[in-house]
């Protein structure tokens, strides 16, 4: 079963921010997520994408077959 957990590392450790209750060998995958400036940028990057695709007036014409 997987189980996604909050940590962070302190002295080249993984602290977990919550009890869990893990068995001593347990295999785990670690994910580092990106500080708070690059989550601004890639936030900000994809917003501009996805405005461009939903923000589309030429889909419009789908809504229009959706009313008869």
């Amino acid at each position: 079963m997987l189980n996604t957990l909050w940590g962070v590392v302190k002295k080249e450790k993984i602290e977990l921010l919550e009890k869990a209750n893990i068995p001593e060998g347990t295999r785990v995958l670690v994910t580092v997520l990106p500080d708070d400036t690059d989550l601004q940028f890639w936030l900000k990057t994809s917003q501009i994408s996805l405005d461009a695709i939903w923000n589309n007036s030429e889909d419009d014409v789908y809504a229009e077959l959706l009313k008869e």
